[in-house]
């Protein structure tokens, strides 16, 4: 048994501080892998960071696998500890190791160039995952926003060219849909699991969530009593962890699903009919909208069972307490925003929100006062996608990395010619990572910053170094809830923190002063006005909790939703607008409509000939974080390779075992995965591991990039968010894919020559 095995639990669960830095460690902190924060105590023998436990009492409470193997992460020989600079052509690891000085006057120089030759908006900042530290977001959010993954870095130098993650995720359903419905963010909402007599899981998985705290909650809510339903196109992880009712569904149907339970209350009397009266704008045409949408009628188009359809509704509307799990599951279908919207409504008119156990508005000043400084977009010129994605942009005040392509390649609306990228891989994440290869190949200057060499880094001209967040000093909030992120190590190498490295180079640009210099700086800045100083954060490691104020029901009522004080929900109406005039406002339908997926065996029926199964990517496993950590030893032995789920009857159509090794293919490409076969997914239906195409990830990862199945093309309109989960595909064994790429190729263009005679 080694030393770390034979320390001591109950010394563990004290808050013991070795400041010697030598011999056994403890340090109060939070996990460094992801944003979710966690709080953990770190253990560290003679300097060395050995492990983690949850820090009990904590918000977060838990630690995930990714967690539990943070010392291989913070450790692997794969990370980047220095400056590097290309020496080699582009789409290939030949760098030289460089200074930070050098590095960094390269960036100043090269953007100022490029400034000079075609204004500041050639240049273009995007942030990703990697980036969601919170002192990033708190202060080089754009101004004028309540979220934004985008960092505010370029303002000053002139462009508005900011974007990121958001373009593809959470704004769809945590941000346009809920503004458009309730005049309200997710962020200022919450799940009353706690108190649900009924918990509804769509279109997430909170087994695999970062932290699965939420499965905890769910859990806990069941062994009182409370029961559980998923609807999905899987039996998920959070299915059978809690023996949930699994209502199997045809992934982007879920709007339809929807208005038909909508359909059903209203044709039952089973709304609230009080408050649709009082509360709620656009009831008439909603009802005259879902009358297409009868259980019977719904189930051929969802899968789901007229009568499953029925008792549902009734359930939902029955229920002392009904609440919805979801996150962004719903958004990337034909009709994302809607779809989301559709269930919200259907949430109101059930008499479920702002009620006990059900989807609540947070109280006013429940979230701890930071003080943030959010830096205005310059506004000579109209950030990229502003055009096409308006809504988008109203809530971001973000350019849309959807739209990149067109500026880089094309000039339009104008040229890009520069990219700095901040902990992200835009090749593994976006559709049609080919398209994107040609963008960075063709850009004048491209700048990568991160922890590992990532795809985008094969074609950066410079590659900087950034800790994990186990190597800086920070902090984080959990509603009224602070904690010092305490330094768990030095930095390793010549690795820096990612908002060091920001504010190094706008002092280099000429506007240091906009923002904290240091990260002693940093922390002063945010608890100005809190009431909590940096010393008394250092004196509670665990964290501090402001008191919160009572909770009150039915806000609406009280005047608590609106900025003027008065009753009613802060839309252009005052009301819960089901037809939405925001929506109507940008040429959007303002009531929830269903689109069928464009691509899709209804809509699509040719092609569904060819390629007669509906693709899914996106699901999340344990194993990794987006496209992170394939190439770490002991989460790979959990994932060695990436799966595709299939239907038994599916895999026995096409000879097809579990193990073996197979191809997706789609119109657009094929991608090598391995079979898992299993009756936990909806016939006719397949999910295919996302996160793969590394260049440091283990082989199987490597040649699996999931989006070489998708399209740039295909996206819902309000969000401009891409279509992953309704497209079709087939799949097929290995050692017979070149004959069936022959196949489908004929098919293909057999289709082709009959649509064109049809039209």
């Amino acid at each position: 048994m080694t030393k770390q095995q034979k320390l001591n639990e109950t010394q563990l669960r004290q808050h013991v501080i070795n400041p010697q830095g030598t011999g056994t460690q403890i340090i109060v902190s939070n996990c460094g892998i992801c944003d979710a924060s966690c709080g953990v105590k770190a253990i560290l023998e003679d300097g060395m960071f050995q492990r983690i436990i949850p820090l009990p009492g904590h918000p977060r409470g838990s630690c995930c696998p990714r967690g539990i193997h943070a010392p291989e992460i913070v450790y692997s020989p794969d990370r980047l500890l220095a400056p590097l600079k290309r020496v080699g052509p582009k789409g290939t690891a030949k760098f030289e190791r460089i200074s930070w000085d050098d590095a960094l006057d390269i960036i100043v120089e090269r953007l100022q160039e490029i400034a000079s030759t075609y204004g500041p908006e050639a240049v273009c900042m995007y942030t990703g995952r990697g980036n969601f530290e919170q002192s990033l977001q708190d202060i080089f959010a754009p101004a004028g926003t309540r979220e934004s993954s985008a960092s505010s870095l370029l303002f000053p130098f002139g462009s508005p060219n900011t974007t990121g993650v958001g373009a593809i995720c959470y704004a769809a359903h945590a941000m346009i849909a809920p503004q458009a419905t309730f005049g309200a963010y997710m962020k200022d909402m919450f799940q009353d699991v706690d108190q649900a007599e009924l918990i509804v899981v769509w279109g997430a998985n909170p087994a695999t969530d970062s932290p699965p705290i939420m499965l905890k909650r769910i859990k806990s809510a069941q062994r009182r009593g409370a029961r559980v339903v998923v609807i999905d196109h899987r039996r998920t992880e959070t299915a059978k962890a809690t023996d949930a009712q699994w209502v199997g569904i045809r992934p982007g149907t879920d709007g339809a699903l929807a208005l038909s339970m909508i359909q059903v209350l209203i044709a039952e009397g089973l709304y609230d009919r009080e408050f649709v009266e009082k509360w709620t704008l656009g009831f008439d045409e909603l009802r005259d909208y879902v009358q297409q949408f009868t259980p019977e009628a719904t189930e051929q188009i969802t899968g789901v069972s007229a009568e499953t359809i029925r008792e549902l509704a009734r359930a939902i509307a029955g229920a002392k307490g009904a609440v919805q799990v979801m996150y962004t599951g719903l958004e990337y279908a034909d009709s994302g925003v809607q779809n989301i919207r559709a269930t919200f409504i259907l949430w109101a008119l059930a008499g479920q929100l702002d009620v006990p156990g059900g989807m609540n508005f947070k109280m006013p000043g429940s979230d701890f006062p930071l003080h943030t400084a959010h830096v205005p977009p310059p506004t000579h010129v109209d950030p990229i996608g502003k055009d096409k994605y308006p809504l988008y942009y109203l809530f971001r005040k973000e350019a849309h990395a959807m739209e990149l392509p067109r500026a880089i390649l094309e000039a339009d609306p104008y040229p890009v010619r520069s990219m700095i990228i901040g902990g992200s891989s835009i090749i593994t994440s976006y559709p049609e990572p080919d398209l994107w290869r040609r963008c960075f190949a063709s850009l004048d200057f491209m700048v990568v910053i991160d922890r590992f060499l990532t795809a985008d880094a094969l074609y950066a001209d410079i590659v900087l170094p950034a800790t994990t967040m186990y190597e800086i000093q920070s902090y984080r909030t959990y509603g009224p809830h602070i904690q010092l992120k305490r330094r768990v190590i030095e930095p390793r190498g010549e690795a820096r923190n990612d908002f060091l490295i920001y504010a190094e180079l706008a002092r280099r640009l000429g506007y240091g002063h906009l923002y904290p210099q240091s990260e002693d700086e940093l922390l002063e800045f945010v608890l100005q006005g809190s009431g909590v100083d940096v010393e008394t954060l250092r004196a509670h490691p665990e964290g501090i909790t402001l008191p919160s104020p009572k909770m009150v029901y039915r806000k609406w009522e009280r005047g608590l939703l609106r900025k003027d004080g008065q009753p009613g929900f802060e839309t252009p109406s005052g009301k819960l607008e089901i037809t939405s005039n925001l929506l109507a406002a940008y040429g959007y339908d303002p009531l929830p409509i269903y689109r069928e997926p464009a691509e899709g065996p209804l809509a699509a029926p040719n092609l569904a000939q060819i390629y007669p199964l509906v693709f899914n990517s996106g699901a999340r496993i344990q194993a990794d974080f987006r496209s992170q950590h394939h190439n770490i030893p002991s989460l790979l032995k959990k994932a060695p390779a990436p799966r595709v789920t299939l239907h038994p009857r599916d895999a026995a159509a096409r000879g097809i075992a579990d193990g073996d090794q197979v191809y997706i293919v789609s119109p657009r490409g094929r991608v090598p995965f391995v079979a898992h076969v299993t009756d936990d997914i909806v016939p006719g239906v397949i999910e295919a591991n996302m996160g793969g195409g590394s260049p440091i990830a283990a082989e199987p990862w490597r040649r699996a990039n999931v989006n070489e199945l998708t399209d740039m093309d295909r996206r819902d309109e309000i969000s401009g968010f891409p279509v992953y989960k309704t497209l079709l595909c087939d799949v097929v064994k290995a050692e017979a894919h070149y004959l069936k790429a022959t196949d489908l190729l004929a098919q293909q263009q057999d289709t082709v020559s009959r649509t064109t005679a049809d039209d």
